[in-house]
């Protein structure tokens, strides 16, 4: 059984928010936020740190993408958002600032469910993509490192390049290092040494 999710929905129509909240909670158990307004969007969703946050409105601006930018941080919750016309690029848009669903023709109450569960699924996988990308960087990173250190090595010493290896390794093992960490102490020394 998972927590109680906290949603922040976005709907300045106070009867149609109601009944929005009253959907969630028949839905799930849940704490339900409601933002009338969407000026300083950013700070209002900030202020109760939801793990999902539903917009409602009929034609997105602009000006709400930008602030939706700002409320979803660097990807900090998902985001699900209805629209009630076409999308056009507003689409696009919006889940280039970090909407997880966007939803046209509105929020019907007997949908909210799913479409919060594939929200916070798409969210969870986009994350996992991003965090994965950097992870792929940085080691991608640190092996450009590491040759380069091996190159050192093996002009200054000699060697070939598995003996280079085998002394970055040993060098590393020795300092309770990483291997990665030495690479970059002798490139860095060699850089300053000129």
């Amino acid at each position: 059984m998972r927590k109680a999710l906290s949603i922040v929905v976005v709907e300045e129509d106070r009867d149609r928010a109601l009944a929005i909240v009253d959907a969630l909670k028949d839905a799930s158990e849940c704490d339900v936020y409601v933002v009338g307004n969407t000026s300083g969007l950013a700070r209002q969703i900030a202020v109760h740190a939801p793990d999902i946050v539903l917009i409602d409105i009929d034609y997105p601006t602009r000006d709400l993408m930008e602030e939706l930018t700002l409320a979803s941080g660097p990807l900090e919750r998902p985001v699900a958002m209805f629209v009630s016309g076409a999308a056009g690029e507003l689409a696009q848009t919006a889940i280039e600032a970090g909407v997880s669903a966007y939803v046209v023709d509105g929020l019907s109450p007997e949908r909210v469910s799913p479409i919060i569960d594939t929200a916070i699924a798409r969210f969870t996988m986009i994350r996992q993509m991003r965090s994965e990308l950097a992870e792929t960087r940085r080691a991608l990173e640190e092996r450009k490192v590491i040759d380069r250190a091996k190159g050192m090595l093996m002009k200054v010493k000699g060697i070939e390049e598995d003996a280079a290896y085998a002394l970055l390794r040993k060098t590393a093992m020795d300092q309770g290092r990483r291997v990665a960490d030495v690479a970059e102490s002798l490139v860095t020394a060699a850089g300053l040494l000129g």
